[in-house]
């Protein structure tokens, strides 16, 4: 095994201090190498990514992360680029001092950051500003300078982490760098693939800086990675009923659009079997649409009950309402014991109404609906994404979903694992909806819950993805997805 079989673990920054720690300590690599292999790695990246850069500006915050910039610098100077330096004051820490008193002896000069300061001109900014130490919003004087190095809009390369990014949750507390690239060194940061986090990373790359395998030995990471996978083909005396029945329970006045929606993600995903309960007005549109849908008219519980015998699994919630009718079947349905996937009102339906699980159930969440199930406001939700999705997995006995950019997964045990696709134009109605009932399908065909939640959010979100690269993500809609998805299970990309 080598150092690149761990780029799908991810690790809290706690985690990677003691990872840096044992290299230093117990694999006697000395701190000031870390720096230098950093900064090597970091040049490695530039270039790559701007091959014609021919000067670049680097800015430097006080501690380590500004000593890799420092050594970037110098690097660059020798390798014939036009590299100036803005610090913010003067370098704390033995390695930091250093790495600035190395760089000002081979010729570099360095400018102290004040507002009144014009920027150098630059092919490529860098910022080595702060790394994964700075847990709070930027200071007034340097988020003027983020904003003041975001106005030159000239490509921005960050070291590590962008700074104002919290690299353990995701949150971005006040201005922080947006970057095009970010390099991050050791090992990959949760937080930095989730919430905010990803609309300022750019393009994330992982460098172990050459450290051995054993380095990761004994450390357990905090999450994981998803990577991309879909369901074996199926052996050719398959039929109907070998691959589950979903029963997806919704529709309330006015709302047959979402249980649709879900009924067919369940069909596309490859449930053998789709029944729809909804109310009698939305029958002849559905069996229009999509005749191989089952579509039946629920009045209440009794008639619930009956389709409930025939399924596999249910899919309670899209377009379900919180009024008398959907209540009765919420209870109903939750009372089966029975596979199931919670979603829109069936989750409101259970933060009202809390109830644990114990019958393999998936629950999908947006933040808001996490809050309310969570008895928070989605601003708690938003400052820690990875506690709360263990939280609600913990209270419920559930695998949990928490949807949203880099979404993420946890089962009661505490595991969670983070998808690294998606896309901006899958913030539109209906979404929720396809995810529901792509879930429930993999349910129905003989996934545990957690592989479930995991290669349906997958499948989901590069779903988004293949149909944003077509047409673009700007008027992307939920029923999009369904082709691209249907490529996916049957493992063609394109």
């Amino acid at each position: 095994m080598t150092a690149s079989a761990h780029r799908h673990e991810l690790y809290t920054v706690e985690q990677v201090r003691a990872l840096d720690r044992h290299a230093i300590d117990t694999l006697g690599i000395p701190a000031y190498e870390l720096m230098q292999r950093a900064a090597a790695a970091a040049l490695v990246c530039l270039r790559q990514h701007w091959p014609h850069a021919r000067r670049i500006a680097v800015y430097c915050g006080p501690g380590n992360n500004g000593g890799d910039g420092f050594l970037l610098a110098m690097l660059a100077r020798e390798a014939g680029l036009q590299a100036e330096v803005v610090a913010l004051g003067e370098s704390r820490g033995d390695d930091a001092a250093r790495a600035r008193r190395e760089f000002e002896q081979a010729g570099g000069t360095v400018q102290r950051w004040h507002e009144a300061l014009p920027l150098p001109e630059a092919d490529v900014q860098v910022d080595a500003l702060f790394g994964t130490g700075l847990q709070r919003a930027l200071s007034p004087e340097v988020a003027v300078l983020a904003q003041r190095m975001h106005a030159a809009k000239t490509p921005l390369l960050a070291l590590d982490v962008p700074s104002g990014v919290n690299a353990d949750t995701g949150a971005v507390p006040g201005e922080a760098i947006r970057a095009d690239v970010t390099i991050t060194f050791i090992a990959a940061k949760r937080g930095l693939y989730t919430g905010f986090a990803p609309g300022y990373v750019g393009q994330l790359h992982w460098d172990s800086l050459g450290l051995p395998e054993t380095l990761w030995q004994g450390f357990q990471p905090d999450a994981e990675l998803m990577q991309s996978a879909t369901l074996p083909p199926r052996p050719r005396q398959a039929h109907k009923g070998d691959n589950g029945h979903v029963l997806a329970i919704g529709g309330e006045h006015g709302t047959a659009g979402a249980i649709r929606l879900c009924g067919e993600a369940a069909l596309r995903a490859g449930a053998g079997l789709v029944s729809i309960a909804t109310r009698g007005e939305h029958l002849p549109a559905l069996n229009a649409a999509r005749p191989e849908l089952m579509a039946h008219e629920v009045h209440g519980p009794q008639a619930l009950e009956e389709l409930q015998q025939r399924a596999t699994v249910l899919a309670i919630g899209p377009g379900l309402g919180q009024g008398a009718w959907g209540h009765a079947l919420w209870t109903t349905a939750l009372d089966a014991g029975k596979p199931m996937v919670l979603d829109a009102d069936g989750l409101n339906l259970l933060a009202r109404e809390p109830r644990p699980f114990t019958n393999g159930t998936v629950l999908t969440p947006h933040p808001g609906e996490a809050a309310r199930l969570l008895g928070c406001d989605t601003a708690a939700i938003a400052m820690d994404r990875f506690a709360a999705v263990r939280e609600l997995a913990r209270r419920y006995g559930a695998v949990a979903v928490l949807k949203g950019a880099g979404s993420l997964v946890a089962d009661p045990t505490g595991r969670v694992a983070v998808c690294p696709w998606g896309n901006p134009g899958m913030a539109s109605g209906g979404m929720g909806d396809l995810l529901t009932g792509i879930v429930a399908a993999l349910l129905a065909q003989g996934c545990a819950p957690w592989e479930a939640a995991c290669l349906g959010v997958g499948l989901h979100a590069r779903a988004g993805d293949l149909a944003a690269r077509q047409h673009g993500e700007r008027g992307l809609i939920a029923s999009d997805l369904l082709e691209p998805l249907r490529l996916l299970l049957n493992g063609r990309e394109s």
